[in-house]
């Protein structure tokens, strides 16, 4: 489930506003080394779906339907956009690729004839981009209405027929809902001194009785379209089209129930005898090529609404193209192409792991993606149909970039709900994994039991990341027969920039970074990190390192987590690596401000089997006598973040809201 911001190249205005931006959401299914990917894309404001929660339902949903292995049509038809994303996602899993039916439009044989679209503006920007579709090669042409008074634009409408007949040019337009009941009919009647094809909700919605007297006494023909919004039963669909009768429906699978609630509002209309058409709704090129294939089963050769694409910046590149030539009007075709979404722009984006405050969103650059995947694959000797295990929490780096690499190298990846236990499934016994990545208490967990024992050291190659590597747990991976590597990165560098076995000849105490990946020190000690195919410039850490003259290095601590006590640096990491043997429960190192040394060394340790005073002897045996905590304090449990890390913003908290024990 990926979030991507589209950016209008211009605003857009509409009856509920201006648009600059849109958010979409991309659902990805998997099926051993086979993918597919979907758009959710909910408009704001219309949407029967756009729900303040709407990212914690989709996640629900798709968790629904993982477990269940496909779509539950009925359970999901109050999410329409959902259910569009769904079936887009099956789809294009089931067709191994973005063509998704085989017909003469996705053969390149054929395009989908479509109209220009001419937005909500002043007098002389309409009248300009009117002026722009024309020009274009457009034969049939929508105008947003209600925008500007009534006279101005029937102005602008009296100007395009001066030029253009009805059989030289088709006007459609498009109310949004703008005329009240009381004044709708005599619009209409104004209107349609000016061979309008039809027009698309003159009243708001929701106002049945209205709808069904203008569609049977407008001289213009009535079509409906934010009318069918939140109509997802056949009942409810069949009692509007009878109440109703329109002479048009116009089909948004984003807002109408997908192809399945579509497929229904077409049987309905057409038993009615209203005609239809298909629009997409502001989504990306996702999206849109899905609408548009989908459009292609139907066999109709009305213009249709499709083509949206050039409207975004940094839209999603799909083998779209419109095309037409000087006795042809625009059309959209398919193109045979390499299209990908982990290229072309700022498709992603995930949560840093909010270890030193609240975890923030960092977007991802996903050709940066594609080229760290490729990284690391490379690295380890990764290939296609190799078996790899994704089991940590999907919102966070490390698990979108499994995703990549399975998208990059084509492996098969088998996906298991975030678990501190990832490998209890029985399952998972036979033929193991070639590709694991693992927290380190992930990791702990499975050696606790033999049987997810063997299957850790079945794995061919196990990474480590997210957190900090406990000695005592690396010095018992040391023996494994199978590759270990422990990783150094960060969401900003979109996973990990370095490598460092931890088992075998090849064991180091000192990362290697990836090729193309250099590294350095800054002044005061922190490392920095250039790695140009996958960050903008130099990345400077908080990580305090030692670099050797061939590039490798090894971490010594935080810049942000080192004590000023007294004028000495005592670095937390460092005290709690020695601290560890002896301590006899969770613990954490952290600090509170103290009136004569700045800062105090707090202690914090969870509750166990143990004596306030055996703590003491611990802290009196550390040689310096500036590391000794001044404050020892037990708490219920040690804060970690949702990667396993300990939340160092959230211990400082607790050692001022606990006493000395």
């Amino acid at each position: 489930m990926i979030h991507h911001t589209l950016r209008f190249g211009e605003p857009r205005g509409t009856s509920r506003g201006v648009y600059t931006t849109r958010g979409v959401w991309y659902v990805t299914v998997f099926d051993g080394g086979r993918w597919g990917v979907g758009e959710c894309a909910p408009l704001p404001s219309l949407s029967c779906d756009d729900l303040p929660e709407y990212a914690s339902i989709l996640a629900s949903v798709c968790r629904g339907v993982e477990e269940a292995g496909c779509i539950d049509v009925e359970a999901v038809r109050r999410y329409p956009s959902i259910l569009f994303g769904l079936e887009t996602a099956f789809g294009h899993l089931s067709a191994g690729s973005f063509r998704l039916w085989d017909t003469p439009f996705s053969r390149g044989e054929q395009g989908i004839p479509v109209n220009g679209l001419v937005w909500m503006g002043g007098y002389d920007d309409m009248l300009r981009r009117v002026g722009e579709k024309i020009e274009g090669g457009f034969r049939c042409i929508k105008l947003k209405v209600g925008a500007i008074d009534f006279d101005s634009e029937l102005a602008l409408l009296r100007r395009i027929r001066r030029q253009f007949t009805a059989s030289e040019l088709e006007l459609r337009l498009d109310a949004n809902g703008a005329f009240s009941p009381a004044e709708a009919l005599e619009k209409l009647r104004r209107l349609s001194d000016f061979d309008i094809h039809s027009v698309e909700q003159p009243v708001r919605a929701g106002q049945w009785d209205e709808m069904a007297r203008l569609a049977d006494l407008s001289p213009i023909p009535v079509a409906l379209d934010e009318e069918l919004i939140g109509c997802n039963s056949v009942d409810d669909k069949r009692r509007l089209i009878g109440c109703i009768r329109p002479q048009y429906i116009v089909l948004k699978p984003s807002l109408h129930g997908g192809y399945a609630g579509c497929t229904e509002w077409i049987a309905e209309a057409q038993g009615s005898g209203a005609g239809w058409w298909v629009t997409s709704a502001l989504e990306s090129n996702v999206g849109l090529n899905a609408i548009a294939q989908w459009c292609a089963t139907l066999r109709t050769s009305m213009p249709q609404g499709l083509g949206t694409g050039s409207l975004f910046t940094n839209n999603v590149r799909m083998p779209l193209q419109m095309q037409a030539s000087t006795d042809t009007p625009p059309a959209l075709w398919w193109k045979e192409a390499r299209p990908s979404i982990w290229e072309g722009g700022r498709v992603g984006e995930a949560l840093t792991s909010g270890s030193t405050g609240e975890p923030r969103t960092f977007v991802i650059r996903l050709e940066h993606a594609a080229a760290s995947a490729r990284a690391t694959c490379s690295a380890l000797g990764l290939k296609r149909g190799d078996r790899a295990l994704l089991c940590m929490p999907l919102e966070y780096i490390g698990a979108k970039m499994m995703i990549a690499r399975s998208i990059v190298a084509g492996l098969e990846l088998i996906v298991r709900a975030p678990s501190g236990r990832p490998l209890e499934d029985p399952a998972d016994v036979g033929g193991g994994f070639r590709f694991a990545a693992m927290l380190p208490m992930q990791v702990f967990n499975s050696l606790q039991t033999p049987a997810e024992r063997e299957r850790l050291m079945a794995i061919g190659i196990l990474i480590i990341g997210g957190a900090a590597l406990d000695k005592t747990l690396e010095e018992e991976l040391r023996s494994f027969p199978n590759a270990v590597y422990s990783t150094y990165g960060m969401t900003e560098t979109l996973s990990h920039i370095a490598l460092r076995r931890l088992n075998g000849r090849e064991a180091s105490a000192y990362y290697s970074p990836l090729e193309g990946v250099r590294v350095c020190l800054s002044g005061d000690g922190r490392l920095c990190i250039d790695a140009p195919a996958v960050t903008d410039g130099r990345l400077l850490t908080n990580d305090m390192a030692c670099v050797l003259p061939d590039g490798r290095f090894r971490i010594t601590g935080r810049w942000d987590n080192v004590i000023n006590t007294g004028g000495v640096k005592v670095q937390a990491e460092a005290l709690e690596d020695r601290l560890r043997a002896s301590m006899p429960a969770a613990f954490a190192v952290t600090s509170m401000p103290d009136a004569r040394l700045g800062e105090a060394v707090v202690l914090l340790v969870e509750r166990g089997d143990y004596t306030a005073e055996s703590l003491r002897e611990i802290v009196r045996s550390l040689p310096c006598a500036y590391e000794r905590p001044r404050r020892i304090r037990q708490v219920t449990a040690i804060p970690l973040t949702g990667n396993g890390k300990i939340n160092r913003a959230a211990c400082k908290e607790l050692a001022l809201t606990h006493e000395d024990i």
